[in-house]
């Protein structure tokens, strides 16, 4: 006999494993100072049995609401957004509670259930929005909210570990941003242009298709930093050489290899959309554009283009992320960025040093990847700005 309340099992799952770590994995840590290790405190001890209650309460409200409708989707979705929002709350509350404001090198540590539970909301709520069918605009703004409770509860935040990082380098956190986003944005800016002229002339030749997709195939095989190091002898050389590029600040380390590693690596995805894109216009639809007098700059610009524009929007997002992931590699020949502060936590056993690092890098693929999926669907055929 089927359940007449019939709930969302792989919700159900997640919110098991959520509640599994919040009681028997510490929520956060008490540290005297950067050095000797924190002393852990569970959920019921770090942030009292109040809102240890409330907050396993959600939790199962959440896995148990009976799915019937999108409504009740709805609700589920607010529940896991309203505990996602609650967790830097909860960790304000965590250091009003426990770290004394007469200790100035005290400091507060995020416990390993506090990364399992956000892991998992954030698990549930792609599981949700996949079930919703959630408009790709709402998730960019869902995001953006998120963003702003955490730069709110920044100030109660301040004995936090990872914050106290970021206190001693804001300099080169600004520093690191700007180094990172102008990688990124030249590399995908760059692919983007060389993608779309090279797709259209891929599908003018035909025979070169072949020999083209396998070499940018080629290059995808290599390993990041290996290709990083190929590309340090011969910049070099052209430096040593050059008086131009000297002045540019061309060197066999620096942005530049990185930079041109990221192009590389970026090639074929946007390379690979965009073709398809194009090539894949219904030839009836690009007929009756042309039965309608319409000249083939008029049938590119008004009918290819408009419609091969949602595949080619999710090429650029693909390139985006793949090519903030990887400018992380690229801190290892002095390119910048905020791979600088992982590789200098992992020379010094410093946790929250990496995670000053590894945060960022999260959050701009996350942005990125609603921004872009948002751009796409408001280009999709028959969608309405």
């Amino acid at each position: 006999m089927k359940s007449t309340l019939p709930v969302n099992r792989v919700l159900l799952v997640l919110v098991l494993l959520a509640l599994a770590s919040l009681w028997g994995l510490d929520y956060a840590s008490v540290q005297p100072n950067r050095i000797v290790p924190g002393a852990g405190q569970s959920l019921m001890s770090a942030l009292g049995w109040p809102w240890a209650s409330v907050l396993t309460l959600l939790l199962v409200i959440c896995a148990c609401t009976p799915v019937r409708s999108s409504r009740a989707l709805l609700y589920q979705l607010m529940i896991v957004v309203l505990l996602i929002l609650q967790l830097p709350l909860s960790l304000g509350w965590f250091i009003e509670r426990h770290i004394d404001p007469a200790l100035p090198y005290a400091r507060a540590g995020i416990g390993a259930g506090f990364w399992v539970l956000l892991f998992l909301l954030g698990l549930m709520l792609i599981e949700i929005k996949q079930r919703i069918r959630l408009h790709a605009g709402w998730s960019l703004v869902i995001w953006l909210l998120i963003l702003a409770v955490i730069l709110i509860s920044v100030p109660w935040l301040e004995p936090l570990a990872l914050m106290r990082e970021y206190q001693t380098r804001s300099q080169q956190f600004a520093q690191a941003l700007r180094s990172h986003l102008a990688l990124v944005g030249g590399a995908v800016g760059f692919s983007l242009v060389s993608g779309f002229i090279l797709a259209l002339l891929l599908n003018r030749y035909p025979a070169a298709r072949k020999s083209c997709f396998g070499v940018l195939s080629f290059i995808q095989t290599i390993p990041s930093l290996a290709l990083f190091g190929l590309l340090i002898a011969p910049l070099s050389y052209l430096s040593a050489n050059s008086p131009l590029l000297q002045q540019l600040n061309v060197r066999g380390i620096g942005w530049a290899p990185a930079l041109l590693a990221l192009i590389a690596y970026s090639l074929l995805p946007m390379v690979r959309n965009t073709f398809i894109a194009l090539h894949e216009v219904s030839a009836d639809v690009l007929e009756s554009a042309r039965g309608m007098g319409m000249s083939p700059r008029q049938v590119f610009m008004q009918v290819r283009l408009p419609l091969a524009l949602p595949i080619i929007i999710e090429g650029v997002r693909i390139t985006t992320i793949q090519a903030i992931g990887l400018t992380a590699v690229a801190a290892l020949i002095g390119a910048g960025g905020f791979g600088t502060f992982i590789f200098q936590g992992l020379g010094q056993a410093a946790m929250d040093l990496i995670l000053l690092g590894a945060l960022p890098i999260i959050v701009l693929a996350l942005l990125a990847d609603a921004f872009f999926s948002a751009a796409a669907d408001r280009f999709k055929p028959g969608v309405k700005g």
